[in-house]
């Protein structure tokens, strides 16, 4: 394919769409804007899979560090697994893809954006998304696209498109949206309170920027020669169907409008999946047409689609619940907070069958987490993490952390940052962990729930509490429900998954996937209504436990003790080469952070810690003075001299020979040993800068004892003897002998 260019100028930038010239093994697509390039590539395998119910598509993101003239770090110093920016970049490409391909497509396909070039003002993440939909436009992959993807923010109350790091900065909003010409098919993002008819605002500014992009690539398309292959339907006999409709659809139905618990509903689910199972081998099974036929594929896929097309009906025309509940109705809530004595804050948080115990841990500086990607490494000091173990839904898996936590707890946090503390107010590290016990819809917005119950249960300074609510949305033709607070059910056979967080001011954060084509933005409108009204409920609830943070932290938490040093003693505190500084830390067991002004921060667990530190520090920048009484520690002894005593950390005095004691001494190994704790006077700090001690001084004087005169000491401003014309040294000879 020879090389094809098309581009399109929005909002001053200019964006690029080139095929033929990049690997050319792929559908590829080099997309491009002002410096920032990603290479995007689609791939489907040539072997059709077979007997599988899911589309086997991997969609990843990676950035190139060498795109910003980077080298990784750590030992390998190459890139290693992918950040969480980077497979949070990979969902938001594959979500809005995702529902476009065919289900029944079962060709092992990949698409994988790569950056090459990075400039800091424009991220690639977005151009991902659209490059990976121009690949899969000008694939032989079956797509119902194009699609576009832009993050809107708004500085000064002006809209921004794709704003830059600088601009997110001073923006009250940081929203990524993706959509086809007709319709928005994924949101997600946080906001500082923003309003309902703000964030629609912001929606309606971004498919407008979408639907040019999206033209875009249908230009691109027009220059290729797009041949989509043909694939097997993989649909079930009509036979088949029509059997297990006319012996199940009543059973179904039943069970549909009468079992409101998950377990209820799995144990008949499988049942009766188990009955039409057999049904169908045994009638037909023995037939020729069978012969290669995948009965518990089929059968299962025929079961699904009878019972979300039961459960959609009732929720249509009944306006009730899988549970019993209306429309609009939250589950039952519970919620307690200090549920874990030992950590620093914790909350338990109960929704119905869904339940988050989460906790809180402060840390100190050295706690933040570092991010080391394609901007300049900086440092985060609120980390919320999630865990969805399998005992959560009574199944056995496992363990780990994949997209979905990573996904899940991104949101949470992005819910709760816009509340939290700055470091001025509150200067500590913020660990929260929410771990998910039980699970029936919507664990994130539990997660928010219970994070903002457990800051509040720590003695986190969080401005207000903050709720989370998923909302869920059944359209056929002109008949509609939107459900508040949905199951997990409910999720599977809805049209919408809208999880809307926030304060009673405004939204803090949001996640919308829509799974169906033209959503008026009337419904949406609704939607949000509803959900507003839901998250007062909930927050109703939590308030009524605790709404305020604690008046002090916990007593396993560090405390902080901040104090000023001179600037010019920083470097006695910190040593050579961090030593000085390292061995307090080891010493007291605390955390210590030396600022550029002198500002000294002391983070500890227990106030003797503290105050251990600041002593030895304050010591450190001590200057002697005369006539003081000090502990020291015998550093060295000099026989015939003396002994050297440190009386404050890394500054050392002469305990001369003749001030050790009253009586004669002459061994000074017979008085002293070196580690020895002794208590000496500094008599007097010379012009040169030295100390003179002494102990003799703090003892009884003997009776009768007569102190021998000291000889006097040479006055510095006289010349030495013999120096002069008249004294008796002789004067300096020159040239040669003589």
């Amino acid at each position: 394919m020879s090389k094809k260019t098309v581009s399109v100028e929005l909002d001053g930038r200019t964006y690029t769409l080139e095929t033929g010239r990049f690997a050319k093994f792929a559908h590829s697509v080099m997309v491009s804007c002002e410096d920032t390039m990603v290479l995007v590539t689609a791939v489907a395998s040539p072997e059709e899979k077979k007997d599988i119910d899911y589309l086997p598509l991997q969609v990843e993101y990676r950035e190139k560090t060498a795109s910003a003239g980077k080298i990784p770090g750590g030992f390998l110093k190459r890139e290693g697994r992918p950040s969480d920016h980077e497979v949070l970049s990979s969902r938001l490409i594959d979500r809005p893809i995702r529902p476009l391909i065919p289900k029944s497509w079962a060709f092992d396909t990949q698409i994988i954006a790569t950056v090459y070039s990075a400039q800091t003002d424009v991220s690639p993440a977005n151009l991902g998304a659209l490059g990976a939909s121009a690949a899969l436009m000008i694939s032989d992959i079956p797509f119902e696209g194009p699609i576009a993807e832009v993050t809107v923010g708004r500085v000064d109350g002006e809209l921004v498109l794709n704003p830059s790091p600088e601009q997110l900065e001073s923006s009250d909003l940081d929203m990524v949206v993706a959509g086809s010409d007709t319709s928005i098919m994924m949101v997600e993002g946080e906001s500082k309170e923003i309003s309902e008819e703000e964030f629609l605002e912001a929606l309606e500014f971004a498919h407008g920027k979408i639907v040019e992009l999206n033209g875009l690539q249908k230009k691109l398309a027009a220059l290729c020669e797009v041949k989509k292959r043909e694939y097997d339907e993989n649909s079930a006999p009509e036979e088949l169907v029509d059997l297990l409709k006319t012996k199940f659809k009543s059973n179904l139905k039943n069970y549909v409008y009468k079992v409101t618990t998950k377990a209820e509903r799995s144990d008949i689910r499988f049942n009766i999946l188990s009955e039409a199972l057999e049904m169908a081998k045994e009638e037909f099974g023995e037939k020729e047409d069978y012969a290669d036929f995948n009965f518990d594929l089929h059968v299962g896929e025929i079961i699904k689609k009878l019972e979300k097309s039961e459960m959609r009906e009732m929720i249509l025309t009944e306006k009730r619940r899988l549970d019993g509940r209306m429309l609009n109705e939250i589950r039952p809530l519970s919620c307690e907070i200090g549920v874990l004595p030992r950590t620093h804050g914790s909350a338990l948080f109960t929704r119905g069958e869904t339940q988050s115990l989460s906790t809180v841990t402060l840390g100190t500086k050295s706690d933040a987490q570092m991010i080391d990607g394609l901007q300049p490494i900086y440092t985060v000091p609120f980390m919320l993490h999630y865990n969805f173990p399998p005992f959560c839904t009574g199944e056995t898996g496992r363990l780990g952390t994949g997209r979905r936590e990573i996904g899940h707890g991104n949101l949470a946090l992005r819910a709760v940052k816009a509340m939290m503390p700055s470091l001025e107010e509150f200067p500590y590290t913020i660990r929260v962990v929410s771990d998910i016990l039980e699970s029936n819809g919507s664990s994130s917005m539990a997660t928010v729930c219970a994070g903002s119950l457990s800051l509040f249960d720590a003695g986190v300074p969080m401005k207000k509490p903050v709720a989370g609510i998923a909302m869920g949305l059944i359209k056929e033709d002109d008949r509609l429900a939107i459900l508040s607070d949905i199951l997990g059910d409910e999720d599977f056979l809805g049209d919408m998954d809208f999880k809307v967080a926030g304060t009673k001011e405004g939204i803090t954060a949001c996640q919308m996937d829509i799974k169906i084509e033209g959503m008026p933005i009337d419904i949406m409108k609704e939607a949000l209504e509803q959900a507003k009204q839901g998250r007062f409920f909930i927050l109703d609830v939590m308030n009524r436990v605790i709404n305020q943070p604690k008046d002090e932290v916990s007593q396993y938490a560090p405390r902080y003790t901040t104090f000023q040093i001179p600037q010019d003693t920083i470097g006695a505190v910190i040593g050579s080469g961090g030593e000085t500084i390292r061995s307090i830390v080891a010493e007291t067991d605390t955390d210590i952070n030396i600022e550029d002004d002198g500002t000294i921060i002391i983070a500890a667990t227990s106030q003797e810690s503290s105050d251990k530190a600041r002593s030895i520090i304050e010591s450190l920048i001590k200057k002697p003075e005369e006539g003081e009484i000090y502990k020291g520690k015998v550093k060295e002894i000099r026989e015939g001299l003396g002994a050297f005593i440190e009386i404050l950390p890394k500054q050392q005095g002469l305990l001369h020979i003749s001030q050790i004691s009253y009586d004669h001494v002459v061994n000074v190994s017979d008085v002293l040993t070196v580690g020895e704790i002794v208590e000496v006077k500094l008599l007097e700090v010379t012009h040169d800068g030295k100390f003179r001690l002494s102990r003799k001084a703090l003892l009884e004087k003997p009776e009768g004892y007569v102190e021998p005169e000291r000889k006097p000491r040479r006055d510095f401003n006289r010349p030495p003897r013999g120096s002069g014309p008249s004294g008796n040294r002789r004067p300096p000879q020159r040239g040669g002998r003589r």
